[in-house]
Order: C-alpha cells, then structure tokens, then sequence
C-alpha cells in the first residue's frame, strides 16, 4: 500500500499529522516517534523493513485494511539511522513539539533533525581519529569557492579551486568529503563520479543568503562570494538541523601554497593513510605515526598528514619542540599521562553546542579541563605555545553541580549534587524524610495493633500501603482508619487517610526533584556554552603538542633524525630507511643513500622486479612528507628543500568503473604531473609506459623524460625496465643512472636490495618467474628464446626461425607407431618376452 492510493480523509487523527510531515518532506525517511519507538509507515516501513532487516508489520490507521509498518526502540536508534544514512538516506526525526499536559487534542510533532552523511553530529556515531566533513561548493564564473566543515568539531573550511568540474571533483574527493552541497544539476557526469565512484552524497540547496545568526563567523570574510559560499553550507546545516549552532571555529582560507599539494591518485600510491590492497589504516603512514593520546590530535595528525606544511619555519618550531621533549623526559612522560586523561573535546563542544550533552559528558568536560593547570605548567616549561584559558570557573561550576555518578537519561534524577541549590535540597530532604516516615510509621503501627509481622511499604503501582498478613486480618479494627486496597493470595494491603496526604506530599517532592534538576541541567549546559570557544582555543594547542609528543616517542624508538631544511635544491639522505616497510619485514631492512646534488634533477632506476625500486621511491616520498608535517626521518642524516607538489605513478590497476585501462589511468596521472609540476615538485614515475607496445611504450617514457629534464627541471625518480633508456644520461646532463644491486650464483638471484650507481646490467626476469614457480618447461624455453634475442637481430623473421615446442608436433616415431598397436589384453607370456626383444633391437637403430 502507497501513500498515493490511500483516501486521507478517512485516516486517523494521528495518521493525518504523519501524512502532512511527510508530504512536506517525501525525499525523507521519517522517523516518527509514538511512545517509546519511532516507526516508519508506508513505502518508508517497506525500504526500512529491507535495508535494516527488521519485521514489516501493520498498524491499523482508520482505513479498511492496515497499513504497512516497522519500527525500531527509541533508546537504541542511532545504528539504525546510521545503517541507512550510509547507504545515501536522508532520516528526519519527528518528535513531539508540544507538551502533552497542555495539548488539547493530538500532540504536535515535527522534524527536529534531519540526518545525511556529512550532518551526523553524535560522536558515539562517528570514528573519532577521523573527520567527518559535509560541504558546498559554488561556481564563481572564475572558478569553484569550495566550502567544508565537520559539523561535529566546528572546523570550518574554504579554498579556491579551477573553472572545470574535473579540478573540483579532484579537490572533494581529496578532502574525504561525505557529502556535497550544490545549487543546482548542471553537470551530470560530476554527480555520477561522486555517486557511484566515491560514495559521495550529493545534495542540492539554493539559499546563499547571510545568516543573521552567523554575522560574527562571517564577519572576517571580505569578499562576497566567499561569505555566499560560506552562507549556502551554513543555510544547509541549519535547515536540516533545525537549530543555530555556536561552535563553528574561525574559518580558515585553505591556501594551496601553504601546503604540499598531492592528489587523491598520490595519496592512495603512497599508502598515507590507508594501503592500496586492504583499504585499511593498518600498515600507512598513519597507522605508523599515530602515537597520540588524544582524538583531537589523531584527527589533527591525519590532516597533517594530507596536507604537509611548506612554511620553514613552522617545522623548524615543531623540530624544536621535539628536541626539548627528548630531552625533557621527565615532563614529556608527565605530559602524556596527563593527555591520556582528555576526552574528545572538541566534539563534547559540539554536543554541547547541539543541546544533547548528558551529565556524563560533563563530566568527561570536567575531568578534561582538570588537566589544564598542569598541561599548562609543563608548556611553559619546555617554551611551548600555552596561550589558553585553564577555565577554572567553568571547572567549579561543574565540580559543584554535576552529580558523581548520573545516569544516562536526563529523566531519571540525580544529575545535581547536594548543596548546589537550595530548593532542590529541601525537596530532597523531603524525599529522604518519606523513607524515614516509613520505618517510623511501621514501628508506631505494629505497636497500636500488636501485628509484628506488619509491614509498611511501597511500589509505582499503589503507591504508599500498610501490608497485613491473612492470619491478622481478623485484628484489624475499626478504630485504626484502615482502608482496603488491594487483597493478595497471603495479605491484605490498606491505606490511611494520614497516609495517603504523606504520599502525595512525597510523591510531588520526587517528581518536582526530576523536573527541577533537568532544567538545573539545562541552565549548567547553557552557562557551559559560553566556554566553547574559550576550549577550542586549549583544544587547538592541545592536540598539537599530542602529535609533536608521539612524533617524539616514534623518533626515540625508531631512532629517526632531525631533517635539516635548505635553500637550495638538493637532495642529502644518508642511509634512509622507509619508515613503514622496515617496521614489518622480517628480515633487516637494507638503507640506503639518496643523493641529488643541484646539477641531478632526474635518477633513472633500473634493476629486477622484486628488488625494491618502488620501495625506494616510496621512502624519498615518505621521508619528505614526514620531514614537512614536522616529525623526524628515518636516516642517519637528512638535508631536504621544501617540496611544494607530489605526483606519483606507481602500481597498475585498471578503473573499471569508468572504463578506463590501465594505459590510460597511467597516462591520466602523468598529464596531471607534468601540466601542474614546478621546479620545486617531486615527481615519482614507476614503470611508465610498460601498458601500450614495447617501442611505444619506450618512446613516450623518453619523451616524458626529456621533457621534465628540459622543462619542469624537478626532482623525478623514473623507474624502468627499458634498458634503452640508460643511454639518455649521455645527452641529458641532469639525469643520473642508479640501479638496485642483485647477486647471479649458479643461476640463482639474490636481491641485495642496495642501491648504486650506474644502469643494471641486465635484466633477471626470468629468474623471478622461477621465483614465482612457473613451470620448468616455460622456464626453459624462455631462456632459449632469451638467448636468441641476445646474439640476433630483433625481428620477427628471427622470432619464426626459433621452433615453437608448444605448437610445432613433431615427427611420429615407427616405434611409437608399433607400440600403439600392440594390444597387450592378447599377449600370451612367451609372445610378450618376444615383443619386448624385438622392440629393444629397434630402439637401437633409431
């Protein structure tokens, strides 16, 4: 049954609420709360009841036959909601709007919140080492103003891309964005790359009106169209939210030349922060790097990661700040036990900010900021940034207020402390009395009817009751004022009139406790909201001073140096190591040297499959990407230039999705390297060229060569199989043969995984083939045809001249013949000794 089949008039009171909600919102799934479960109606339950695999049941609405429905319990509705939004739903949560003591008629409701990818606000809901980024882009004639935030820690985001949907949609799937904010459908072939490619939401909204409630964001952006892009991503984040949020950080303009710049192609073939086969952290960069305390700088030390510093002096302050930390050990391991004791602050912010903070993340705030006196103190020891507030008002506003152990619901009392308000303390006194009354009660009762085994108690149900066993029913008299209440199988219940004022006066003393706590609460929430900025501002030293701290830990474990920043361009590792793969391999990872003098802008690197080229060039990688987010390197020494871009082609693999080959993903990532490349970028080609025909394929890697040498002039390491080109450091003063060393013994190869000067000598292909267990008969023919190729011409009358044992039949054998014919079922025992002495004599003569 469809909401378009169905006749509205006839529906019920509560159905016709449903039906208006939805008609106003239909691209929603609504999630409509009756009691103690939101329940979905219509085609809603129909999808829900699929992608959440839960019943589809019927709910009878005024209509002949009952209407499609399933629900989920409102206390464990977040996995729900995330099932679907990951899937590319839209949830609204429709609640009661009105109170139901003062209604008349049916409870309002209406959407509270709308839920998408990129609005999700719950930490509980969210990986905490990573951001969750929703954004908007605007189309500026003159280019793309491209809006983000991560609405859950109030970062807040824009930078300016290219005039062409390719530039944007390299940036937004760079940024990790979850969903993107367009005005209108103008460009079909972007939708689709974000859909179906990426898993990207993509949404349309039209408002790029100024939001009054964000004039002071707002203020500090001077030009129009940055404040209409900015205004479109807050419009949106307030029409699905329903609320003005408070937490949004100063936005910060994300300029290109600030940072290294690497696309989403670079990041994935350096396994930064994530691997290539698996798509998991295990075994990045990150994963590597990660030695914080805190989420906040989790998270921070993922967007260094992506985005490395090219301001010298920044990293020179983080190297010093390393420095006084190895040093200073004693403080450093003060400092990381006391980081250990910081929750994610930066989203308790934004529950805060959201109004949904419970007791309990307030008491996670308050546990937090206690640190601050002592992180303080250790800061200014070790001359670190310590420019924040320790917020000791705030820290004996909740110290006094929140109670030591609330529970999770904000319903259920004991939120407050005692002594914190005076009315609240005399009702408690009141409530604390009834339990005294009781035992009072009880004793003076037994004493005036001579029962012993009475009993005063109470439950929900009836309330306060004097309890009589049925053996003492008879000496209840008149006189007592008792009233029955309730018979049970082996007592009587009675209630007095004393009683029932005593109940009635405790009783509203335990709910007027419930009432006036939650909106004691709700005033702490709000006086606590005046803090947050004043805590990101902590939070922002905070979790720079975690990753500078774990880079610290990593440098002294791992034994890594300071890398020294130069002028000029050049190259100087002593012994690097990749800084990943020797923390997994069994064996003892072989260093290696890296050095490009101001006159060797090109290494061409040569040597067997399995050797280790791709390793090399991923460590220089590595080893630069970690020296400009401020840590340590892996090497004995290291003298590197500030790398402005990084372009990267190592691996095959074929996009499918779009399909493309191999050849051309292979060719696609060389355009973007040598169009956007400067004298200052460093440039990784592995193996280019080896997707097309061997003389095509060496004839573009030249020309691809030459001109980098001619024209870009930027550090380049090419990795090669084509021989030929070793010859070009003849003509190409800035271009430098290397080759990774392999030992031949006895027809076996050993990798020695060292690099030296110089092109390989020769190509040991078919020696990893053996490596890999190919059959022995290929083996051996591709040596022979390898030993041809060697001493002939190269052509195809020399590749017909060898004979081709896999499709050429040979010569049938008269013996051969003779033996097939035999029939031996009709051999007699003297005619088969025969048979075997005349086919010895004829094996001889042939």
């Amino acid at each position: 049954m469809k909401i378009s089949d169905i006749d509205k008039s006839k529906v019920t009171p509560m159905m016709k609420q449903y039906l208006e909600i939805k008609e106003n919102n239909p691209d929603i799934i609504l999630f409509f709360r009756l009691g103690d479960f939101y329940e979905m109606f219509f085609e809603d339950a129909i999808l829900c009841s699929r992608e959440l695999e839960i019943t589809l049941t019927g709910k009878s609405a005024g209509l002949e036959e009952r209407i499609p429905m399933c629900g989920v319990p409102f206390h464990s509705v977040s996995p729900y909601i995330n099932k679907l939004v990951q899937k590319g739903y839209k949830v609204g949560i429709c609640e009661q709007t009105s109170d139901p003591k003062e209604s008349k008629g049916i409870v309002e409701r209406g959407i509270t919140q709308i839920i998408t990818k990129g609005t999700i606000a719950n930490p509980e809901d969210l990986d905490e080492r990573i951001n969750n980024y929703l954004g908007a882009a605007l189309d500026t004639k003159d280019g793309f103003l491209l809006t983000w935030a991560d609405i859950s820690t109030g970062d807040i985001y824009i930078t300016q891309t290219n005039h062409d949907f390719l530039s944007l949609a390299t940036e937004i799937i760079n940024l990790g964005l979850k969903e993107i904010i367009l005005k209108e459908n103008n460009e079909p072939n972007l939708i689709k790359t974000l859909k179906e490619n990426f898993n990207i939401l993509v949404n349309y909204f039209e408002n790029t009106e100024e939001p009054n409630e964000y004039n002071e964001l707002l203020k500090n952006l001077n030009d129009v169209r940055q404040k209409q892009a900015v205004s479109l991503l807050l419009n949106y984040i307030t029409d699905t939210q329903k609320r003005t949020l408070n937490h949004f950080k100063n936005i910060i303009f994300q300029d290109k030349k600030n940072h290294i710049h690497m696309d989403p192609h670079t990041k994935r073939n350096l396994e930064l922060t994530e691997t290539i086969r698996n798509k998991e952290r295990t075994y990045s960069l990150l994963w590597l790097l990660d030695k914080t305390k805190t989420a906040m700088g989790s998270r921070l030390l993922k967007r260094w990661i992506e985005n490395p510093s090219t301001d010298k002096k920044e990293l020179n302050l983080r190297y010093d700040t390393i420095n006084t930390l190895s040093n200073e050990f004693i403080l450093k391991e003060e400092l990381r036990n006391l980081l250990d004791s910081v929750y994610d602050l930066e989203r308790l912010s934004g529950k805060i900010a959201y109004g949904n903070a419970n007791a309990r993340d307030m008491l996670q705030l308050l546990n937090s900021i206690t640190t601050f006196p002592e992180i303080k103190k250790i800061l200014k020891q070790i001359n670190f940034d310590s420019e924040f507030s320790t917020l000791d008002d705030l820290k004996n506003l909740l110290q006094n207020s929140i109670f030591e152990n609330p529970p999770y619901s904000l319903r259920e009392g004991y939120l407050i402390k005692d002594g914190y308000n005076q009315e609240l303390d005399e009702l408690k006194s009141l409530r604390k009395g009834g339990k005294e009354f009781i035992a009072k009660l009880e004793k003076e009762e037994k004493e005036k009817t001579n029962i012993p085994k009475l009993k005063v108690g109470f439950n929900k149900v009836f309330g306060y009751f004097i309890e009589v066993p049925k053996g003492n029913i008879k000496d209840v008299k008149e006189e007592f004022g008792y009233i029955r209440k309730q018979t049970l199988a082996n007592c009587e219940r009675y209630i007095t009139q004393g009683l029932k004022e005593k109940e009635d006066l405790i009783l509203s003393a335990e709910e007027k406790i419930i009432n006036l706590e939650y909106n004691l609460f709700n005033e702490i929430k709000e006086e606590t909201s005046k803090y947050i900025k004043e805590i990101q501002k902590a939070v922002n030293i905070i979790s720079k001073i975690d990753v500078i701290a774990g880079f610290t830990i990593l440098s002294e474990k791992n034994n890594y140096v300071r890398p020294e920043i130069i002028e000029t361009n050049e190259i100087e590792i002593k012994n690097g190591r990749h800084p990943v793969v020797e923390q997994v391999v069994e064996d003892e990872f072989v260093e290696n040297d890296i050095i490009m003098d101001k006159d060797t802008n090109i290494l061409l690197i040569t040597g067997p499959n399995m050797s280790g080229k791709s390793t090399y060039m991923r460590q220089i990688a590595n080893i630069i990407i970690m020296a400009q987010i401020g840590s340590f390197v892996p090497a004995e020494s290291a003298k590197l230039p500030i790398f402005d871009k990084i372009f990267t082609r190592i691996g095959a693999s074929d996009d499918l999705v779009s399909g493309e080959s191999t050849f051309m993903v292979e060719m696609k990532e060389a355009g973007e390297a040598l169009q956007n490349a400067t004298k200052d970028s460093l440039i990784l080609f592995d193996e280019l060229g080896r997707g097309t025909a061997t003389y095509d394929g060496m004839s573009l890697a030249q020309s691809i060569i030459e001109y980098i040498h001619e024209k870009i002039k930027c550090k380049t390491f090419f990795a090669t199989h084509y021989h030929e080109l070793t010859s070009l450091d003849e003509t190409l003063k800035n271009l430098k043969n290397v080759h990774v060393s392999a030992l031949e013994e006895n027809g076996q190869i050993t990798f020695l995984h060292k690099i030296k000067e110089g092109p390989v000598d020769k190509s040991y292909g078919i020696h990893v083939a053996e490596l890999a267990k190919l059959p022995e008969t290929v083996i051996k023919r591709a040596k022979t045809i390898l030993t041809t190729y060697e001493n002939k011409e190269h052509n195809q009358q020399n590749i017909s001249q060898l004979e081709m044992i896999f499709d050429t039949p040979k010569e049938t054998s008269k013996l051969k013949e003779k033996i097939d014919k035999i029939e031996a079922n009709n051999l007699t025992p003297i005619d088969a000794l025969n048979l075997i002495y005349e086919l010895k004599e004829e094996a001889k003569n042939e």
